[in-house]
């Protein structure tokens, strides 16, 4: 079994910045990507990046220029800095992980991280 466990959420005021944390722990031999996802009140889950194990990258078009993921594959730990933000940013924000276990593949999710932004 994986475990996500993310950090980092908080109330901050519009223009302002957070940086998100997930860690990943338990049996999983390899990943091969890692996001970040988001949920509105009323809404229904969105990408907001991931970053493949080679380095590439995927940004939801409203994040793009704002958001920077990245991650440290020494401690299987992703983060997502998250610059400028607006109140439209609100939600909870969840970390995703897909990958192995040996030869069995995985994927798992982060229990979630409230984001407020206030206008």
């Amino acid at each position: 079994q994986v475990h996500l466990v993310e950090s980092g959420g908080g109330l901050v005021q519009a223009g302002g910045s957070l940086r998100l944390s997930c860690a990943a722990s338990g049996r999983i031999s390899s990943i091969n990507a890692m996001g970040w996802y988001r949920q509105a009140p009323g809404k229904q889950r969105e990408l907001v990046a991931d970053m493949a194990g080679g380095g590439s990258t995927n940004y939801a078009d409203s994040v793009k220029g704002r958001f920077t993921i990245s991650r440290d594959n020494a401690v299987n730990t992703a983060y997502l800095q998250m610059n400028s933000l607006k109140p439209e940013d609100t939600a909870v924000y969840y970390c995703h992980a897909r990958g192995y276990y040996y030869a069995v593949p995985l994927q798992a999710w982060g229990q979630g991280t409230l984001v407020t932004v206030s206008s």
